[in-house]
């Protein structure tokens, strides 16, 4: 098994910045890739970004593209997600993912097994 835990988030104002961070522990060689997903209220779980644990290549959605940066720590078995420029609809829950299957890096939740409870991000106008 595959154990994932969230750490950081909290309360900033828009155009602040915060880091979050994933660890993780257990059977840590079977790691294709990880993810960071958010999730709003009344709203879908969404795909935020992801790194490929072998090659580092990264994958991000528009709205973050040059406010966020994910970086992985393969010796650590760490992830961060530094976010910067908040915005009030970065808002949500912040979960971290780790996929075992290699291949494409998915943009999916139901390609990712292992899930950390999630860390709240608030963003404030």
């Amino acid at each position: 098994q595959l154990q994932v835990v969230e750490s950081g988030g909290g309360l900033v104002q828009a155009g602040n910045s915060l880091r979050v961070s994933c660890a993780l522990s257990g059977r840590t060689m079977i790691t294709e890739a990880v993810a960071w997903f958010r999730q709003a209220p009344g709203r879908e779980r969404e795909f935020v970004t992801a790194v490929k644990w072998r090659g580092g290549t990264t994958y991000y959605i528009d709205s973050v593209k040059g406010r966020f940066t994910i970086a992985r720590d393969n010796a650590e078995n760490t992830v961060t997600l530094q976010m910067n420029n908040l915005k009030p609809e970065d808002t949500a829950v912040y979960y971290c993912a780790a996929s075992s299957l290699a291949g494409v890096v998915a943009r999916v939740p139901e390609r990712y097994r292992y899930w950390g409870r999630g860390t709240q991000v608030t963003v404030s106008s």
